[in-house]
């Protein structure tokens, strides 16, 4: 997923995992692609796309593999059962008509990661929008749509907020620039809803919201949007998703990431302090 642009099936993070817990067992073993390759019958083209989650893992394959990787029955047959899980389509997939293809590794990497750190200089994120911000937001960004498409869009965007009401809900810590909520999206009642959703959501144990005033001048994020996941599996890395108008990047190799990590630490000393959130939104909602 080094720079993976837009094309392709997007895999679940499921299966991202047990791609690189398939490479780490072959490695483990002292097993070739060659030789993987022949036990099951394919080339070894297809045990690297196997290991890259480039392609869905064919259960007979996944247990010949184990089997040749000398993994014992139980904790193959444990391994079995959750490709099988990996296999199974997102909850997005039933959003398939609205949902670019090169979006969908995000909302997997959104529904599993167990950190979201972002920077936001146009819009307030998707996360944390209301029905009709999202409503005015999407209608412009997509103005050739029919209603029904619309509110196809509309409502996904607003199934993946669910995330943040479950248990075991990510932290979220956005920087969003003072642009964000100044800048009229649908009208003056839509912006003070959109100012009262932020100041509920920073009251979440789980949210941090800093803001990036205008007075800070030039500061190292100002190229655009970028999001940063972490998740809570070993093998797999931070990954940070940029976009722009026709598709998106996925950076997962650590000099990459680590450069956004900076930037990221860089502004959250620039921006406001998070003590200072709420009472900058309440200010604002007088404004509106």
């Amino acid at each position: 997923m080094s720079e993976n642009r837009s094309g392709g099936s997007a895999p679940t993070v499921l299966r991202m995992v047990l791609g690189k817990r398939l490479r780490q067992l072959r490695e483990r073993a002292g097993i070739s692609f060659e030789d993987a390759a022949r036990a099951i019958e394919v080339t070894p083209l297809t045990v690297r796309r196997m290991e890259k989650a480039e392609v869905g893992l064919r259960i007979p394959y996944v247990k010949e593999l184990l089997r040749t990787y000398g993994v014992p029955a139980a904790e193959a047959d444990d391994f079995a059962a959750m490709a099988r899980e990996a296999n199974k389509p997102g909850w997005w997939y039933t959003y398939r008509d609205v949902l670019p293809e090169w979006f969908k590794a995000y909302v997997s990497l959104e529904s599993e990661a167990s950190v979201i750190r972002l920077y936001e200089p146009h819009y307030v994120p998707g996360l944390l929008q209301t029905f009709d911000y999202a409503v005015a937001l999407l209608r412009v960004g997509f103005p050739n749509e029919s209603e029904e498409e619309l509110a196809r869009r509309v409502d996904l965007r607003l199934r993946r907020q669910d995330l943040l009401a479950k248990p075991d809900a990510p932290a979220v810590w956005a920087i969003l620039d003072e642009t964000v909520l100044r800048r009229p999206v649908g009208g003056a009642e839509v912006m003070r809803a959109q100012v009262d959703r932020l100041l509920e959501a920073v009251r979440r144990p789980k949210v941090r919201i800093q803001i990036m005033r205008y007075s800070v001048g030039a500061h190292p994020g100002a190229y655009g949007p970028f999001h940063h996941f972490r998740f809570g599996f070993s093998e797999l890395p931070d990954i940070v998703y940029a976009e722009n108008l026709t598709g998106s990047v996925y950076y997962d190799r650590r000099q990459d990431v680590g450069a956004y990590l900076e930037v990221l630490d860089r502004m959250a000393v620039q921006a406001e302090p998070v003590a200072r959130t709420e009472d900058i939104l309440a200010e604002l909602r007088k404004e509106l």
